[in-house]
């Protein structure tokens, strides 16, 4: 007669302790998908190298975290998680350019959506870890991944191109260069994937979350001198920057990016990972920024089908899904802890190649 009652009494503080938790989590990813509006208007409507953008965004970026985190302060970092995370930074200046290329070719909405297939590194845990059940259903959820990112690319989610529109009349000379083929699509998927490879290589070098942030200052300032040399050689041999096409609100793509785009995104990301247990290849997060993409595709008037989007997503949703389901499983296997582990111990870190 007394156990229903209890249960309700000790779930109920928990989902109202993570309220506030999720509402930060939506506002931060709205400001970080505003910022890739505001920074894809910019890049589309100007000459600006988008090497030297991103890496103008970067330098602040790491001063600012390497004056938050102080890595060299406290307990001195070994060798064997201070070189993974300068070769991490390898990959995220490579990974910041695939994208920001992939932002102004394929827009926001594209680019956005086609970042979740870093979902993919679930294939490969399946293949090297997995039973042959579990690889069939992820190579499943890697088709409907795929399927969804090539409508995407043949403009399902634009009222021009959508079958779902019934707008035929606006399918003119001059909007059929926005649609895309699978080959402009490899380059935010390649950003994709790199993403979730840097994201791997973090949760293995570091377990405790303080040593997590000064790891992280550590990637943002080498990826800002591996991308260096190519923003100088870009800036001396790439294309000036014309100056006849004026903005009046210049800085905002580039403090947007800095500010949500670099540094806000990665606390809350742990923050949700730490406290609400969502990765950022999952059908949650897709869930959280299809949101924020239909207001702000409608806040800025883009050519924008809704069914179609929705459509998009609910396949490459279900993809991820399937896609993931090894880790999810694992880590419902081990939902009790063990409390030799200490306070910092994650089991989302200790999965198996992670997405």
């Amino acid at each position: 007669m007394m156990s229903p009652r209890p249960i309700s009494e000790d779930r109920h503080p928990i989902y109202s302790r993570q309220t506030p938790l999720r509402i930060i989590h939506v506002t931060a990813n709205f400001m970080r998908i505003w910022s890739i509006y505001s920074m894809y208007h910019y890049l589309s409507q100007s000459e600006s190298s988008v090497v030297l953008f991103i890496f103008s965004c970067l330098v602040p970026s790491s001063i600012i975290f390497l004056s938050l985190q102080k890595p060299w302060k406290g307990r001195p970092l070994s060798n064997t998680q201070v070189i993974p995370a300068m070769i991490n930074g390898a990959i995220t200046a490579l990974y910041f350019i695939l994208w920001v290329k992939g932002v102004k070719s394929c827009g926001p909405l594209r680019a956005i959506l086609a970042e979740y297939s870093g979902a993919v590194l679930g294939v490969l845990s399946a293949v090297l870890y997995g039973r042959r059940g579990h690889v069939w259903k992820k190579v499943g959820g890697l088709v409907a991944m795929l399927a969804s990112l090539y409508f995407l690319s043949q403009g399902w989610a634009m009222s021009t191109y959508s079958p779902f529109s019934f707008r035929d009349d606006l399918k003119s000379e001059e909007t059929k260069e926005k649609v895309l083929g699978m080959k402009e699509m490899a380059v935010p998927m390649i950003a994709g994937i790199l993403s979730a490879f840097r994201r791997v290589i973090a949760r293995r070098v570091s377990i405790k979350n303080q040593l997590k942030r000064r790891l992280h200052a550590i990637t943002i300032a080498s990826a800002t001198c591996f991308m260096f040399p190519v923003a100088m050689w870009d800036a001396i041999l790439g294309t000036p920057i014309d100056g006849s096409k004026e903005f009046p609100v210049q800085l905002w793509p580039y403090i947007s990016t800095i500010l949500f785009g670099v540094i806000l995104i990665f606390y809350i990301e742990n923050i949700a990972e730490e406290r609400l247990h969502m990765v950022f290849s999952s059908p949650r997060h897709l869930m959280v920024a299809g949101g924020c993409i239909i207001f702000l595709e409608i806040l800025y008037k883009m050519d924008f089908s809704l069914a179609g989007f929705i459509i998009c997503c609910a396949i490459l949703g279900f993809g991820i899904y399937e896609a993931t389901s090894l880790e999810r499983s694992r880590r419902d296997s081990h939902q009790t802890p063990d409390l030799s582990e200490g306070p910092f111990d994650d089991p989302i870190q200790m999965s198996s190649l992670p997405t």
